[in-house]
This record gives C-alpha cells, sequence and structure tokens, in this order.
C-alpha cells in the first residue's frame, strides 16, 4: 500500500523502521535515511533480524535541500516521515513540495540559532501544500501528537466545551547514568532551561524556568515533582479549541536532573552561539552533546516507565466533569521489542501510526495540519494494538 522514507536514524527512528516493519500489510517499501548511513545500515540489519524485513538505506543531509530532492525523485516515496531535528523541518519540507512527497514530522520548526520554537513558520506552509495537493501532518509524535490526539477524542466524545486542559508527563524511568537526556541532547536541553509559557484567559503567561511547580500523582508511579514548562502543542490546542480557558504542560524533573541543568547553564555549556577555542569555532552545546551518553544508547539498562497524559475539565450537557487519559511504557518492553528506550518508542509509535492513518486515506487532505485536526477515533484505535494502550478516569480529582 505504502511507500515511505524515514529521515532521521536516532532512537525514534529507530522505532518507527521496527513499527513499520511489523505492519508489512499497510508499508510495502520502506527507506531509512541519514548523514550518517552506517548508523542506518545497522538498524536495517537488526530490523532485517527481528522482523526480517528488508530496509533501503542511503546517505542524506536533511539541510541540503537539492540532496533532499534527489533522494526524494531517485527513490519516490508517497510519505516522508521526519524524525529529524527540528531546525530541519523546513528545508524538508522545502523538498517534499519540490518532488510532490507528502510529509509528517514530530516536532515543530525551532531555528539553529535560536531556543524559540513555534508552529507559525511551518503553518505559513498551508497554502503551499494545498496548491501541491499534498499532506503535511505536524506533530505526530506523544507530545505533541498523542496528547493532542487525546483532546480530539475528548472533545468529541466527553465533553461540549473544554475549559482546562493539563498535560502532564511524567518519566519515572532510571537509566543509572549520572546525567544523559532522554533525546538530542541539543534539543532536550534547549526545551527545558527556556522560559516557562502557559495560556490563560485568551492570552500567554511567562513564567521563570520552573517557577512553578507541585508533586503530582501519576498512575503507578507515584507523587513525582511536576513542572509547567511551555511545549509546543499548546499552541495549536488552544488555536484549534477556543473553549479552553487554561492549558499547561508539566513535565518532571529529578533534583540531581535540575542541578545538573543549572550547573550546565552556570559555566555556559548550554550556549547556542559560537566561541573561539584552540583556533577554531565551536557552539558549546553542541560540543556537550558529543560528551553525553547518547540517548539511542540508553535503553539497555533503563527500568521503569513512562506515564503521559490529559488532565481535562469542561462542560458536558450543562455540568461539570473532569477526564484523565493517559498511557504508561515501560522502558523495558520498548528496548525488548525495538532496541530503543520508552521515550524513544512513545515518540515513534504515534509516527508509524500517523504515517498509517495516511496510506490507509484516513488522514489525508491537501494542506498543513496539526494531528488534533484529524479524526482521532482509528489513530485511538491503533494506539491498543500498537504497543501504547490508553486508559481512562471520568470524575477523579485533577489535582490541579
Amino acid at each position: 500500500m505504502g511507500k515511505v522514507l524515514i529521515i532521521g536514524a536516532g532512537g525514534v527512528g529507530t522505532v518507527v523502521v521496527n513499527k513499520i516493519a511489523q505492519n508489512t500489510d499497510v508499508f510495502t517499501e520502506i527507506m531509512l535515511a541519514s548523514r550518517t548511513k552506517s548508523k542506518c545500515d545497522l538498524i536495517a540489519a537488526d530490523v532485517k533480524k527481528r522482523f526480517g524485513v528488508e530496509i533501503k538505506t542511503a546517505q542524506v543531509d536533511a539541510d541540503n535541500v537539492p540532496e533532499l530532492v534527489k533522494l526524494l525523485n531517485k527513490f519516490k516515496p508517497e510519505l516522508l516521515i521526519n524524525v529529524a531535528l527540528p531546525y530541519q523541518d523546513l528545508t524538508i519540507m522545502d523538498a517534499c513540495l519540490e518532488a510532490g512527497v507528502n510529509y509528517l514530522d514530530t516536532a515543530n520548526y525551532e531555528p539553529k540559532d535560536e531556543a524559540h520554537f513555534e508552529y507559525s513558520w511551518q503553518w505559513a506552509y498551508k497554502e503551499r501544500f494545498e496548491k501541491a495537493g499534498l499532506t503535511a501532518i505536524l506533530g505526530c509524535g506523544f507530545d505533541p501528537g498523542v496528547t493532542s490526539i487525546y483532546t480530539a477524542y475528548a472533545a468529541k466524545h466527553h465533553f461540549d466545551e473544554i475549559q482546562y486542559l493539563d498535560i502532564v508527563d511524567c518519566n519515572a524511568g532510571d537509566h543509572h547514568k549520572a546525567f544523559a537526556t532522554n533525546f538530542n541532547p541539543e534539543i532536550n536541553i534547549r526545551e527545558v532551561t527556556q522560559r516557562g509559557k502557559y495560556w490563560e484567559n485568551g492570552e500567554w503567561v511567562e513564567t521563570e524556568p520552573h517557577q512553578i511547580h507541585k508533586p503530582l500523582i501519576y498512575p503507578e508511579i507515584g507523587p513525582k515533582e511536576s513542572y509547567v514548562i511551555y511545549h509546543e502543542e499548546l499552541e495549536s490546542l488552544v488555536k484549534n479549541y477556543p473553549t479552553i480557558k487554561r492549558a499547561r504542560f508539566w513535565m518532571t524533573f529529578g533534583q540531581e536532573y535540575l542541578t545538573h541543568l543549572r550547573v550546565i547553564q552556570n559555566i555556559g555549556m548550554a550556549r547556542i552561539d559560537e566561541v573561539e577555542y584552540n583556533g577554531q569555532k565551536i557552539v558549546p552545546i553542541q560540543f556537550l552533546k558529543a560528551v553525553l551518553p547518547n540517548p539511542g544508547d540508553l535503553g539497555q539498562n533503563y527500568t521503569g516507565s513512562t506515564s503521559i497524559g490529559c488532565r481535562i475539565k469542561g462542560l458536558k450537557d450543562g455540568k461539570e466533569v473532569t477526564y484523565y487519559v493517559y498511557n504508561n511504557c515501560s522502558h523495558e518492553a520498548a528496548y525488548k521489542e525495538t532496541g530503543a528506550q520508552g521515550v524513544s518508542y512513545t515518540t515513534g509509535v504515534p509516527a508509524m501510526i500517523g504515517a498509517m492513518m495516511f496510506f490507509k486515506g484516513l488522514w489525508r487532505k491537501a494542506g498543513v495540519y496539526n494531528v488534533e485536526e484529524f479524526n482521532p477515533d482509528p489513530f485511538m484505535e491503533q494506539l491498543n494494538m500498537q504497543g501504547l494502550p490508553w486508559h481512562e478516569l471520568h470524575n477523579v480529582d485533577l489535582e490541579l
């Protein structure tokens, strides 16, 4: 049914390829490409061993539009899954437009030289994708992605009006390292050290980093200190659900992790601008990435689980109701199935399901769309079938 190209051979790319290889009734021809072809070859060999499925591989620089177009024209995929770096989103979208290929990603664009991300850059492509008759699906990981689909599902089935939305993201796992990030350190550190921001009464309220925090109780995990940070799906959700009075994103951090982050910032290692060192220019955070553990290698000794969900309050039939929908994902189970840890798994599985929705014709319309703009029901059904089962609680204390 579907010929697909995946760009990005990190932990998430590993999961995407593994899950696609488990669904060959939908995906008929698969290619994995990245800047380093040897990484792709290792993943392809592992997938062949696990599932007996052939994966083609290629080298491509995702910053280089002509190089991308050349690969797209040669392989001719119907859909490109972008799990490269967020600051490569626009070059990949440009290449897709030039080559006539549909597009899906898991994280919104952010400039390489600025710790700032918003959807405006990608939303600006809407008319061009419409004119080309191509679909672009934005933010199809877990958060953003599943959390947005949870919200759409809640709005469709359980609320007449969503008023309060809290997205809660807990990683209660232990990778047994002094300090490591669960995905690309350059992106991870930028994301969690920026100023906080949440939506309230029609405007954005900014906070100092980690200023608002409290313990929240996560199912099967217990209480974990949780911090309000800004996350990109808030931007599209408050636009698509204008009844929302307040929307926040909470993430758990351990004290040791926060101490490491403060030290990294205080000594200048989180800088994203160039500095002179031994007669050459280096970017401190890129150097830090080179010496930190590779997120893709954390899975082998990772224990515990993640718990990510949406806690929603609003109106149904004139009455105030609450709803909590969530998934818990075991790091050990994720590693056993795909060779990657749970954070990669929870991002990669939804990317595959979004691609499946496209190839089945369920999520296919010309233009640029966030996932909550599509029918959530078939996606929710596949989450239960593809390793990320969800659970729901009605009219419980949301603690918020």
